[in-house]
């Protein structure tokens, strides 16, 4: 049985994401939750905490799963929408600044 969340528009390059989600694939849930709880990465690893604690209480919501055996089956990160922004520059010229956004999904399995 497999259980998926999904969070949009997070206003974190995909990048910087995808540090850290390559880390926790393939872990099983308790240890990829200790692992981001410790990182260093701690707006990033809130956020992927987050998800996943999401898609534990989707498990527990549908009451077959045990909790305790799932792992991250698949974690994914694509770049969302960038918002485009511009800054003055020297002699009336602008630098354009691209904030990026990141869609993170999450597919957890039963071992």
């Amino acid at each position: 049985m497999e259980v998926k969340a999904k969070v949009s528009f997070v206003r974190i390059t995909p990048r910087k994401m995808g540090l850290l989600v390559d880390a926790v694939r393939g872990k099983d849930i308790n240890t990829a939750l200790t692992y981001l709880k410790f990182s260093p990465r701690r707006r990033t690893a809130g956020i992927i905490e987050t998800l996943l604690k999401s898609a534990v209480a989707n498990a527990t919501q549908k009451g077959t799963i045990d909790v305790d055996k799932l792992f991250v089956k698949t974690i994914l990160v694509g770049q969302g929408m960038t918002l485009k922004r511009f800054r003055p520059r020297a002699k009336g010229s602008a630098f354009k600044i691209n904030k990026k956004t990141s869609h993170i999904s999450v597919i957890l399995a039963e071992k």
